[in-house]
C-alpha cells in the first residue's frame, strides 16, 4: 500500500516569492516542470504555491511506497539547496471522487 507525505517547501527568505533573481526563478521554473513531470506519472497528488502574508512557501502531496522514496524525491528536485524541505507522513487520506 502506498503512503502518503506532505512536503513543504520553505523559501531561503521571506520574500522570496517577490525578490528572487533571474537565476533563482530559472532555477524555480526547473522545480515546477520537475514536479509536473511527477504528476504526470502520479508521484504527485497536488502542489502549488502558498501566499502567506508572513511568507510565501511551497506545499505537496506525494504518493509514494516509502520514506526513502520521499528523500530520493526531494534530492532530485533541481529546487532543493536553493530551498530546504520539511516533510511528514500523513496517517489518513481519502481519494477524490
Amino acid at each position: 500500500m502506498k503512503k502518503h507525505f506532505v512536503l513543504y517547501l520553505n523559501p531561503p527568505r521571506p520574500t522570496f516569492i517577490q525578490d528572487m533573481s533571474d537565476e533563482e526563478r530559472s532555477i524555480m521554473q526547473q522545480h515546477v516542470d520537475y514536479w509536473n513531470n511527477q504528476m504526470a506519472n502520479s508521484t504527485v497528488i497536488v502542489f502549488g504555491p502558498v501566499f502567506d502574508p508572513n511568507g510565501g512557501y511551497g506545499i505537496g502531496i506525494v504518493e509514494v511506497e516509502n520514506e526513502e522514496d520521499v528523500k530520493t524525491f526531494i534530492a532530485n528536485d533541481p529546487a532543493n539547496g536553493l530551498n530546504s524541505y520539511e516533510y511528514f507522513a500523513m496517517m489518513a487520506v481519502t481519494p477524490k471522487h
